[in-house]
């Protein structure tokens, strides 16, 4: 059987029944790309710490698998450990590194440079307002669009209301717009 055909669910309980580190070890290879992604969000690009934490992550994962109950997906669950994970981490430092400028210098001056230039300026501005958000504003931006979560499963993962999460979400478009307004296409 291939691992394609084999569910999330099959392999926690191969997990859990056997104690299948192969099993734990095919739950990271599907996951980690989206965990890791996430937690860049969330650290404003720093994918060192990203890295670490979703270490952390599935290392919590995998000592905690037993208390998942499946109320969730497997993968809400991992978001939330690595949001708590972050949430831990920045408590213990209290500051937000921004983006190093090397993308946006590295670009050559040749004539395809221009809009690959202009797609690394976004991404240096678009991480620069992420990282004005409040904690819990980033969080539900990343969790709903980056994540593609609903906002019932966006506010399972923050561990708060869908009311808060929506409320979270509008003021961080809100500022948003305001620091890349320059951006939006001109009609």
């Amino acid at each position: 059987m291939s691992s394609a055909a084999v569910s999330d669910a099959q392999l926690i309980a191969r997990v859990l029944v056997q104690d299948d580190r192969h099993a734990f070890g095919e739950l990271v290879r599907r996951h980690q790309s989206a965990v890791r992604a996430c937690l860049r969000k969330l650290t404003t690009g720093n994918h060192a710490l990203a890295d670490d934490l979703a270490q952390e992550t599935f290392l919590l994962a995998y000592r905690n698998l037993k208390s998942f109950r499946q109320e969730a997906k497997f993968s809400t669950w991992l978001y939330r450990i690595a949001y708590n994970a972050f949430l831990a981490d920045l408590r213990k430092t209290k500051e937000l590194p921004l983006p190093d400028d090397e993308d946006a210098d590295d670009i050559s001056g040749s004539a395809d440079a221009a809009p690959v230039a202009r797609t690394a300026a976004l991404s240096v501005d678009l991480q620069r307002a992420m990282a004005v958000l409040s904690d819990t504003e980033r969080a539900a931006i990343v969790q709903c669009y980056h994540n593609d979560l609903s906002h019932e499963e966006a506010a399972f993962v923050l561990g708060c209301p869908v009311g808060t999460v929506k409320t979270h979400i509008l003021r961080a478009k809100q500022k948003l717009k305001a620091r890349l307004g320059a951006w939006a296409p001109e009609h």
